[in-house]
């Protein structure tokens, strides 16, 4: 590997389903199913395993009839942008499995569920300031280490936002993504390691229990856009770009750039942390309308409505939610804002006691059942129109299929 940390690309295994055991699916995108899976060689740790159907990528492809590769290319965008990346609040993609039937990646595993279902815990849906100071520092800091890289993330919300076994954040999905140039004076970003897994087994003692129904604790969300023009960030052939004019993002988050088409860079990244953070404090989000044009009515017009005494945490929310993106703050502005005065910002992703820390779970996650991966994954993403599955061999695994389609038509939630 290129020792500089912030261009290269790592060797990434090729993994074999034979030596993985699916202990259970966790839940479904768009494109693929997550599974929660263990893996025997080299060595024994809990992975979670993206796993994306070739026939069902086929598809959505051939539906595009302007933009025929669209979905591989996000899909390789994706793919790559995991394999660059190397930082202790960032996923490691651990290896990458492909049959006739199915590509998949796998990465870390964050037994904590996510950021929305922590927040439904908590008095009145709501953190303290204390505990936004904390993840609002390590976001922040994941994002500088992406926007060092020339990655705009794109779809900053608290189900995309894990919590790890230590308590830390984990950012994932990275769907959405695109590469720009990066910033003209970028910081010389720092190599950050992670432990060695072999050297982790400790590890896997610490694993939340399953929940019932496979749900991995991401719940409804609003509905994910993405527009045929995605593809024009890429129409000079170049893998960058000055902006990009995508038209893409989770409704409620969308900043008002890409809403208006004007083109978008890092600072849509910024907005997201305003609308997340505002989310944290408020237990809700501060544009939301009845309808997609209302929301998007209010995210063009409206200032969002910060009640309460004026604090530092309240001016950076309306700082980060200015509306033109040359006054938004950004950056190291941020990172010098009274709302973190005091913060150690070498040091945070060291702390031992974050704010929540997932319970020790003492079940042996072994799996109850052999899941078929391609069986599964086709079934599930299976024509919507053919609800008997008829194709599909009437084993255990139709019955899990049935279940598991059934229950994320009645809650539908996205993992990756």
């Amino acid at each position: 590997m290129v020792e500089d940390g912030r261009s290269s690309l790592r060797e990434v295994p090729i993994l074999d389903l034979k030596n993985m055991k699916i202990i259970s699916p966790l839940g479904r995108g768009a494109k693929g199913v997550v599974f929660l899976v263990r893996t025997e060689f080299p060595y024994k740790e809990f992975l979670a395993l993206k796993v994306i159907s070739k026939a069902s990528v086929e598809n959505k492809a051939v539906s595009r009839s302007k933009n025929d590769d669209y979905v591989f290319k996000r899909i390789c965008i994706e793919r790559e942008i995991l394999s660059r990346l190397h930082h202790p609040l960032l996923p490691t993609l651990r290896g990458v499995v492909e049959t006739e039937q199915i590509i998949g990646y796998a990465i870390d595993y964050c037994p904590g569920r996510d950021l929305h279902s922590l927040r439904k815990k908590q008095t009145e849906n709501m953190f303290s300031d204390d505990s936004i100071r904390f993840y609002a520092a390590e976001l922040v800091l994941a994002l500088e280490y992406l926007h060092g890289l020339g990655i705009v993330y794109r779809d900053l919300k608290p189900e995309n936002i894990l919590i790890q076994e230590n308590g830390h954040l984990m950012l994932v999905d990275f769907d959405l993504s695109t590469k720009l140039s990066p910033p003209k004076s970028p910081q010389n970003l720092p190599i950050t390691t992670k432990p060695d897994p072999s050297k982790e087994e400790k590890k896997n003692k610490r694993l939340l229990c399953l929940p019932r129904c496979w749900n991995s604790g991401v719940l409804p969300t609003e509905e994910t856009l993405c527009s045929n023009s995605v593809s024009s960030e890429h129409s000079s052939g170049s893998t960058t770009a000055a902006k990009s004019n995508s038209f893409v993002g989770t409704e409620e988050y969308i900043p008002p750039e890409i809403i208006q088409g004007n083109g978008h860079e890092f600072a849509v990244d910024w907005w997201c942390l305003g609308i997340v953070l505002h989310e944290m404090l408020y237990g809700f989000t501060p544009f939301k309308g009845s309808n997609r044009k209302e929301t998007f009515h209010r995210i063009l017009n409206k200032s969002p409505d910060l009640v309460g005494e004026q604090t530092p945490l309240r001016n950076l929310i309306r700082k980060l939610l200015e509306k033109e993106p040359s006054k938004r703050i950004t950056g190291e502005e941020i990172k010098g804002h009274d709302f973190f005065k005091g913060v150690d910002w070498k040091s945070i992703s060291e702390i031992s006691r974050p704010p929540y820390i997932p319970p020790v779970c003492d079940k042996d996650l072994n799996g109850n059942n052999e899941i078929d991966v391609e069986m599964f994954v086709n079934g599930v993403f299976k024509d919507e129109n053919d609800k008997s599955l008829e194709n599909v061999k009437k084993t255990d695994n139709c019955n899990q299929i049935l279940e598991f389609k059934g229950y994320h038509e009645a809650n539908p939630f996205f993992v990756f």
